[in-house]
Formats: structure tokens, C-alpha cells, sequence
């Protein structure tokens, strides 16, 4: 059995309430993971802690918190927004780019937009109007 199918089953199975928990359990079934593993292919999974237990939990659509637009000329956008949010909103930047935007670079919290000088005014106000939620 794969990996993945073991941890849901298990969460289905048992109470599980800590990592310790389910990394003993998954070693019992001949599966040896690391404490940072385990927590990256939960979150992949969408488990999270829920009234005390691992469960999956159905993504339902987010809403992008607040952001903040800074302009660095001659050719660069911050973009400052809640820690976790980057990566989705640099993803969906760059699906829909806006001519004289040319690439995004997401950390955590942070996108840096990198635009074309004689354009950055222009992308800056598309950005707004994006974040706008227009």
C-alpha cells in the first residue's frame, strides 16, 4: 500500500492526535518517515488538525487576504500579503499576466513582480484592480 493511502486510511481508522502518534503507526506498517515528511505529505494530503485530531479536510475556495503594493523603480512591485498567500497569488499573477509584466518571484508573504520600466505605473494599477477582487 502507498504511502499516502496508508496515512488517510489510519486517520480514518484511528484517533489520531499528534504526528508522534501517526509516525508510530505508520513504522508498525513498515513505513519509516521523518517527523518534516510526514508533515509536508499531510499538508498535501489536506489533513489538518481538526477539534483535536488529523482529519482531511475539503479545500473550499479562499478568499486572498488584504496585500500591499509597493513600487521599487525602475522595474520592480512588491507585493506584501498574509503569510502563507504568496505562492497562490504569484501562481495566479502569472497565469493572467498583464503586458509589461515579466515574471513573478513568490516567498511566503512577499511576490516580487518584475515589469518592464516604461510599464511599471501601469502593471502596478492592474495589480491593484486584481487585488481589488475587479
Amino acid at each position: 500500500m502507498h504511502v499516502d493511502e496508508l496515512i488517510l486510511r489510519l486517520l480514518e481508522a484511528h484517533l489520531i492526535s499528534d504526528q508522534t502518534d501517526l509516525l508510530a503507526r505508520l513504522s508498525a506498517e513498515g513505513h519509516e518517515l521523518t517527523q518534516s515528511t510526514l508533515s509536508r505529505r499531510l499538508k498535501r494530503l489536506g489533513v489538518q488538525k481538526v477539534q483535536g485530531r488529523y482529519r482531511r479536510v475539503e479545500a473550499g475556495p479562499q478568499a486572498m487576504p488584504e496585500a500591499e503594493i509597493a513600487a521599487v523603480p525602475p522595474n520592480l512591485l512588491v507585493v506584501r500579503t498574509a503569510p502563507g498567500f504568496a505562492q497562490a497569488l504569484g501562481l495566479a499573477l502569472d497565469r493572467d499576466p498583464v503586458p509589461g509584466q515579466m515574471g513573478t518571484l513568490a516567498g511566503d508573504d512577499t511576490v516580487f513582480v518584475a515589469v518592464l520600466p516604461e510599464r511599471l505605473a501601469e502593471v502596478q494599477a492592474h495589480l491593484v484592480r486584481v487585488l481589488a477582487g475587479r
